[in-house]
């Protein structure tokens, strides 16, 4: 088992962003969380990488790496693609002096071709789509061989096209690393072609926890106002 969290809490100041919340992703499976905006979905993928500390509960993870792909990808502007993805490798203590060139130029070739995109390493961010970039961010991502990778938002900004292909990405990093992965998401067509399990916060809570195809037959007032993306139901939207 990758990932399990027990009874998460977290606040920022007097208001409660994720209440008592638990749940598991194995190794090999995608958790997508979904939710209207502001229920907490990016702030669990931030207490489960470390990003920012939790108040009680418990966060349990496998030995290894945890990746986390950002929503609009954080590239390094000033950076290759060749020196964004192998980052880690270059500056991280424990790995810095690990690897000659040529084993990063051989690794860095390796991610690139993972993601379908070869021969780009000295292009810059700028000279990218958004779509590629994001690839570019998913090669970054699992230059560690992570064994847990998280994803904020994936597809936000992109065209259907490039949304599908970021999709079919995600389902395949699943299964060339085994990675126990988490999808945070408001998308459907996100939900339907990566997860295998779906849990819905609201209010910081979890209302719902399922599969896709449960989820999708809108049996709870709270599935069916996501699917439908309807104004009326228990969850309101904040000011």
């Amino acid at each position: 088992m990758s990932i399990e969290v027990r009874n998460l809490v977290k606040s920022f100041e007097d208001k409660k962003i994720i209440d008592n919340i638990s749940f598991k992703v194995d190794d090999g499976e995608v958790l997508a969380i979904v939710g209207f905006s502001g229920s907490g979905k990016s702030t669990v993928l931030k207490l489960i990488s470390g990003l920012i500390p939790y108040d009680s509960g418990e966060i349990i993870t496998s030995e290894g790496d945890i990746a986390m792909v950002f929503q609009y990808s954080a590239l390094f502007d000033s950076l290759n693609v060749f020196d964004n993805i192998s980052f880690a490798l270059q500056e991280r203590k424990e790995l810095k002096h690990k690897y000659s060139k040529e084993d990063l130029k051989e690794i860095v070739a390796q991610k690139l071709e993972l993601v379908g995109l070869k021969g780009i390493e000295n292009k810059f961010p700028s000279e990218l789509s958004g779509g590629m970039q994001k690839r570019v961010s998913f090669a970054r991502a699992i230059v560690t061989e992570p064994n847990s990778i998280l994803y904020d938002e994936p597809t936000a900004g992109l065209d259907p096209m490039s949304s599908t292909l970021i999709e079919d990405y995600i389902v395949r990093l699943r299964n060339e690393l085994n990675a126990a992965s988490i999808v945070v998401t408001h998308q459907m067509s996100t939900i339907t072609r990566t997860a295998d399990r779906v849990i819905m916060l609201y209010n910081g809570k979890i209302v719902f926890e399922g599969t896709p195809t449960q989820m999708l037959q809108q049996d709870t007032p709270y599935t069916k106002q996501f699917v439908t993306a309807s104004l009326d139901g228990p969850m309101q939207m904040k000011a």
